[in-house]
C-alpha cells in the first residue's frame, strides 16, 4: 500500500514539475516572440525612415538646438532639409544625445552648432554619427565674457539673443549652405538678405520699445544669465541666478546676493527661462518684495502653437515681458 502511495505521489510531482515547465516555457516562447517582433517594428521603422530619406535628396542638415533650426530654415528655403537634435522645451546646456537622436543622424551632410561651449556633447556626437562636417555660427564673433563664479572670463554663449549679433549667424549660414550646395548660392544670398532685414527691423523695434523703460528700473533679473548680448545692445543692467545652466546649482550666498540686487534696486519684476525651474526665483520675488514677471524662452523656441515659436517672436514675446514688468504693467505669472 505505501509503495503505491510513494508511486502515487512521485506522478503527482512528476506532473506538477512538468506543469511548472511548461509554463516556463510558454513564458520564454512568448518573450522571444515580442523580442522578434520588437526587432522586426525597429528594423521596419528604420527601412521607413531610411525610404523617406532616400525619397527626399536634399542635402539634410542637423542643428544642435530649435532657435538654430529657425534660423536655418530661414536661410536654407526649400532646398535643404533642416532638423534640430534637440527638440523644443529641453535644456541643450547638459543635453545627452540618445541613440534615435544617433541614429537620425547618420548620413546627415552638414551639423550646424552655435559653439562658444554652448554643446559640449556636440563633438561626442559628431564622433559617434560618423564625424559630420560642422559650422560653428559664432566662430570670427568677439563674445562678450561671463564676469562671475565659476565660469567668470569664459564667453557667453548667448549671442542669438541679440538681433545684431543674429545677423551674424544668418552669414555664415548662407555661407556654410552656399558651400554644401553651390547650385543654390542666389536662393541662399536672397533669403539671407531678406531675413536680416527683419532682424534689422527687430532691431529698431527693440531699441524703441526698451527706451521707454524708466532708468531706476533697467536692471533685467533672469535665472541665466542669457541675456547679456541684449542688456548691452540695449542699456540694460543684467542679474541672474547662476551664469549658465550648466551651473545651475541654487545656493545661499548666489540667492541672497539676487535677493539684495532686487531690494535694494527696488526691481518691480524678475523673470526665468522655459527650460529650467523657476521656483528659486518665485522666491526672490517673494522675499525682495517684487514679483515674478514670466518666463522667457532663451534655449528653446516653444511648440507651434506657443507664444515663441520662431526667433522673431521669442523675441517679441520676451520683450513684451520686459516691458510689462518693468514698467508695472504686467501681472503675477
Amino acid at each position: 500500500m505505501f509503495a503505491r502511495v510513494r508511486s502515487w505521489l512521485r506522478c503527482l510531482r512528476c506532473s506538477h514539475v512538468a506543469d511548472i515547465v511548461g509554463r516556463m516555457a510558454i513564458r520564454l516562447i512568448s518573450r522571444a516572440a515580442a523580442v522578434v517582433l520588437g526587432v522586426g517594428v525597429i528594423v521596419a521603422g528604420c527601412a521607413d525612415r531610411s525610404r523617406v530619406s532616400r525619397e527626399d535628396s536634399r542635402p539634410r542638415v542637423l542643428t544642435t538646438f530649435t532657435v538654430l533650426a529657425d534660423l536655418a530654415r530661414n536661410v536654407a528655403g526649400d532646398r535643404l532639409q533642416v532638423h534640430s537634435i534637440v527638440k523644443e522645451g529641453a535644456e541643450i546646456h547638459g543635453y545627452q544625445p540618445t541613440p534615435s537622436d544617433i541614429e537620425r543622424s547618420v548620413g546627415a551632410d552638414l551639423l550646424v552648432e552655435n559653439g562658444l561651449g554652448l554643446e559640449l556633447w556636440a563633438r561626442r556626437f559628431t564622433a559617434a554619427a560618423g564625424d559630420i562636417p560642422t559650422v560653428t555660427l559664432s566662430e570670427g564673433m568677439e563674445p562678450l565674457l561671463i564676469r562671475e563664479d565659476a565660469y567668470a572670463g569664459k564667453p557667453n554663449p548667448h549671442a542669438w539673443m541679440s538681433p545684431k549679433r543674429a545677423m551674424d549667424y544668418v552669414d555664415r549660414l548662407r555661407e556654410a549652405f552656399t558651400n554644401l550646395d553651390p547650385d543654390g548660392a542666389e536662393d541662399y544670398a536672397n533669403n539671407a538678405d531678406a531675413y536680416n532685414k527683419k532682424l534689422q527691423a527687430l532691431d529698431g523695434e527693440l531699441r524703441e520699445v526698451l527706451a521707454t523703460i524708466p532708468p531706476q528700473h533697467r536692471v533685467l533679473v533672469s535665472c541665466e544669465g542669457a541675456f547679456t548680448y541684449l542688456a548691452t545692445d540695449y542699456g540694460l543692467e543684467e542679474a541672474f541666478l547662476w551664469p549658465v545652466n550648466a551651473e545651475s546649482e541654487i545656493t545661499p550666498k548666489r540667492m541672497a546676493r539676487l535677493i539684495n540686487t532686487v531690494r535694494e534696486r527696488a526691481v518691480p519684476a524678475v523673470f526665468c527661462e522655459s527650460t529650467v525651474s523657476d521656483k528659486a526665483q518665485r522666491e526672490v520675488a517673494a522675499a525682495a518684495n517684487s514679483r515674478f514677471g514670466g518666463t522667457f524662452f532663451v534655449d528653446s523656441l516653444s511648440k507651434p502653437d506657443g507664444p515663441a515659436p520662431t526667433l522673431l517672436e521669442l523675441q517679441r514675446h520676451n520683450v513684451k515681458l520686459i516691458l510689462d514688468g518693468l514698467t508695472d504693467r504686467g501681472e503675477d505669472g
